[in-house]
């Protein structure tokens, strides 16, 4: 599918809807000393809900759709967000992947997603598998940080992306806050997607793709909101992909072997499992990163595949009921 979408431009327009009414998201807008246009949605902005939905919909790049809504979870019925595309590998992988790590001047990273990861090409092996780049003059860019991004990640972003900083948008929210835990949770189809990939299913062989999760509630420690934005995805992300895919057999093979529940570190909260790794992420089991359940039509020959099971009792301790 050439360039013909513009993640970049199809954001901007959403993020222009932010910039227009910030006070019904309740986000503030400011300026950087180059001229970036910077969204708080969460650091010392109050955000929600509503601002979680559209800082979704920014990760997505426009190339899909956030709902908000209850779902029921076992005995736990819980705010949850749905996420859906008709171009998966653009929106989720494309787009919303937290591809790039930018480093601030005083060490802290910020984790960088959304479109303008199209345009720096980050990283670029991801974007060579799914055959997309996008041309854009101007560039939004998301930031799970607890900072707003100093003029130094400012410049650092438009030159990766060659855009001038008054085309820039950057749109911020901490883990912990609400439209933060929002958009986390709202990754719940890119983590199926990159788990699938891991397993040897092409994106692009990817048509439409749906799923949701639980919202986690708010708190003030950033280890416990980022641990819960976890267990979300784990015990009580489902995840549903219409493919084309010609080997049935390995299909259901990949289907079986892709829930988090099929990892050797399932099991207990997020917590728990990354305190006894030491707090390092690379000594968690990679394959533990997961839905509960995925769901996979094979459009080739109108059948389903389904495995995992959303796991109410690690779901409801993490949230701390």
């Amino acid at each position: 599918m050439g360039n013909a979408l513009s993640v970049n431009q199809m954001a901007w327009k959403i993020a222009q809807k932010l910039i227009d009414n910030p006070e019904s998201f309740g986000v503030t807008v400011s300026k950087s000393t180059a001229g970036a246009t910077i969204i708080d949605a969460g650091v010392n902005a109050s955000g929600g809900f509503q601002a979680g939905k559209k800082l979704t919909e920014l990760c997505l790049g426009g190339a899909g759709k956030a709902q908000l809504g209850f779902k029921t979870y076992g005995d736990v019925t819980f705010p949850s967000i749905t996420v859906s595309s008709d171009f998966p590998a653009i929106a989720m992988l494309g787009s919303q992947f937290a591809g790039w790590r930018i480093k601030e001047p005083d060490g802290n990273i910020a984790i960088g997603s959304g479109p303008v990861r199209a345009l720096a090409l980050k990283p670029k092996d991801v974007f060579e598998e799914i055959g997309y780049k996008d041309v854009s003059d101007k560039a939004v860019i998301t930031l799970e940080s607890n900072v707003l991004p100093s003029d130094a990640l400012i410049e650092k972003v438009t030159l990766a992306s060659n855009v001038k900083a008054e085309n820039l948008i950057a749109v911020v929210a901490p883990t912990a806050s609400m439209a933060g835990l929002t958009q986390v949770a709202g990754r719940v189809v890119e983590v199926g997607i990159h788990k699938l990939k891991t397993l040897g299913l092409s994106p692009k062989a990817i048509r439409y793709a749906m799923g949701y999760a639980p919202i986690p509630p708010v708190g003030t420690d950033f280890e416990v909101a980022m641990a819960r934005t976890n267990d979300a995805i784990l015990y009580g992300g489902t995840v549903y992909l219409t493919v084309d895919f010609d080997d049935e057999a390995a299909l259901q093979t990949m289907v079986n072997q892709a829930p988090s529940m099929a990892s050797k570190d399932y099991g207990k909260p997020f917590l728990q499992i990354f305190r006894e790794a030491d707090k390092d992420f690379y000594k968690i089991d990679h394959g533990l990163f997961a839905p509960a359940v995925l769901m996979i039509n094979n459009a080739k020959t109108g059948r389903t595949f389904k495995a995992g099971q959303i796991n109410p009792k690690v779901l409801s301790e993490s949230l701390g009921f």
